[in-house]
């Protein structure tokens, strides 16, 4: 029975050390905390918003792409984009119900794009500045929305 009281002291220890880290370490943490966040809204503004602006024009005619950076411009700690992607009403038509996609950086700095329904896809890494993955990603959302009847 000893045992499992001592295991349950070292257990309590540990947790109270954990929770009690140096200003060395908290200052390592904070900057650590801002390198991420920079990066990722960098990221997020040179890969997929100028990916998303890019197509916007390209596809004018066809579809179209309405690109939301109110909480990319909010102050959280996993910045993130959404847009909408939905093709233009033909003459006489309804209007066509758009579909929103969240780009999403995690903290380990994977980079998603999801939709309510929808699994999230894997759109690249914060660490890799092309933009291959995720301009591949994004059309084929495109050409799903442009068949979408």
């Amino acid at each position: 029975m000893s045992k499992f009281k001592d295991a349950l002291e070292r257990g309590k220890k540990a947790r109270r050390e954990q929770g009690q880290l140096t200003r060395k370490e908290k200052a390592g943490r904070d900057e650590a905390v801002a390198d991420f966040k920079i990066r990722a809204e960098a990221w997020l503004e040179n890969i997929a918003i100028a990916s998303l602006q890019a197509a916007k024009t390209d596809v004018a005619d066809e579809v179209t792409i309405d690109i939301d950076t109110t909480a990319f411009e909010a102050d959280g700690m996993t910045p993130f984009v959404r847009f909408q992607i939905y093709r233009r009403p033909k003459a006489g038509e309804k209007q066509i119900v758009s579909k929103t996609f969240t780009v999403a950086v995690q903290v380990d700095g994977g980079v998603s794009v999801s939709a309510p329904g929808i699994v999230a896809k894997d759109a690249g890494v914060i660490a890799d500045e092309s933009a291959e993955r995720f301009t591949t990603l994004l059309a084929e959302l495109i050409e799903d929305a442009a068949k979408d009847t």
